[in-house]
């Protein structure tokens, strides 16, 4: 089975377009794209149109990739939430409580940072032995 028959087409277009948009030969394209613009000013003695036709292209080059990363973006997202899930559930010691934690409430989220940013600080004051006041180091 094909890449374009598991993921579908749009997921391969999008993901194929997001890598190579990201690419050293699409930056130089672009600068290539802008320095003929630029320099072909004169030409057209720097006119509304002159001006119009970057306004125009870039904006709907724009508006097209952000969609198309965004998709690209997403699945990337959602695999790396998925490997994470793994990996909890597959160590003995983990909180197997926290696989799918995308779907925690914002409140509960902000509880676990909480929870664990005082771990995090007690950790430091226990490893580097530093007064807990924090202050006038």
């Amino acid at each position: 089975m094909t890449d374009m028959q598991k993921k579908g087409w749009f997921a391969c277009f999008a993901q194929g377009t997001a890598t190579l948009a990201g690419s050293a030969g699409a930056f130089a394209l672009a600068i290539g794209v802008v320095l003929v613009w630029a320099v072909s000013g004169p030409l057209f003695h720097f006119s509304e149109v002159w001006q119009l036709v970057i306004n125009t292209g870039t904006t709907i080059v724009t508006f097209l990739m952000v969609f198309l990363v965004q998709n690209a973006q997403n699945r990337d997202g959602k695999v790396i939430q998925l490997k994470l899930d793994e990996l909890i559930r597959a160590v003995e010691t983990a909180n197997t409580a926290y696989i799918g934690m995308d779907d925690m409430s914002e409140a509960e989220l902000e509880a676990l940072r909480t929870k664990y940013a005082r771990l995090a600080e007690r950790a430091r004051h226990q490893t580097l032995d530093i007064p807990k006041s924090g202050k006038g180091a």
